[in-house]
């Protein structure tokens, strides 16, 4: 049978993001049937609203569904507490949902920060500077044969784009950044990966950022280790997807 995925889209680019994590779902050989889920929460700009209708289920439609893998996206929301976030009390009940409805479920970036503080109360922390670019990590040894990471080189590259990360001791951290910190975090039983950067991304989504945040006139750095030479007429080298 197809693997039932399930997406809930919390990422104000609604149709960007989509895009993203269906062209790398593609890439497996079986089967997949997407499910796309949104907040009952009224959150949602108008303009997303017909989109929203034509190709979104609402939670209460589909929180009884059974999946074998869910998806839950970062969102722009890094400066609020998580408790002051509109959704969060809607947001927790659907993951105390992905305990016993879904077999594996990964958190991406504010996801992810999310999932760690509902789950086991880890706090999340400022940076001193905003985290943006693309950057090296390292497994650690014990995660060279897992089925999540086998086949890794010793080296891989991962975009990120936070200014917080999480505050953590206990869980098992599956590579390391001298950088950018951990990105992946598993549970022992690999069933809940959280994941702090962006390996969905595309070519030009950190330089659409950039280019955001400059014509606004706001202070921004150049994201690391992304323009050919650092020079953005030079373009942007692809160099994270084979992970990815």
């Amino acid at each position: 049978r197809p693997i039932k995925i399930g997406l809930l889209n919390l990422m104000p680019t609604l149709e960007v993001t989509e895009t993203q994590l269906i062209k790398m779902l593609a890439n497996t050989p079986l089967q997949v049937d997407l499910n796309l889920i949104m907040m009952d929460t009224d959150y949602r700009k108008k303009e997303d609203l017909s989109h929203l209708n034509q190709f979104y289920h609402s939670f209460d439609e589909m929180k009884d569904e059974k999946f074998d893998g869910m998806i839950i996206t970062g969102a722009p929301l890094e400066m609020l507490d998580f408790e002051e976030v509109d959704y969060w009390d809607e947001l927790t009940e659907i993951m105390d949902k992905t305990k016993k409805n879904v077999f594996s479920t990964i958190h991406i970036c504010w996801g992810a920060q999310a999932g760690l503080y509902h789950h086991y109360n880890v706090k999340k922390k400022m940076l001193d500077n905003k985290l943006f670019g693309v950057f090296p990590h390292k497994l650690n040894h014990k995660d060279y044969d897992s089925p999540l990471t086998r086949g890794f080189d010793d080296r891989f590259l991962v975009p990120h784009s936070r200014h917080t990360q999480p505050d953590i001791d206990e869980l098992e951290i599956m590579d390391e950044s001298y950088f950018a910190g951990p990105h992946m975090i598993a549970t022992k039983n690999k069933r809940w990966i959280f994941l702090n950067g962006h390996w969905e991304y595309d070519r030009g989504t950190l330089m659409k950022e950039y280019n955001r945040d400059l014509n606004a006139g706001k202070e921004i750095m150049m994201p690391y280790n992304y323009f050919v030479g650092d020079e953005p007429k030079n373009g942007v080298e692809v160099t994270w997807k084979g992970h990815a």
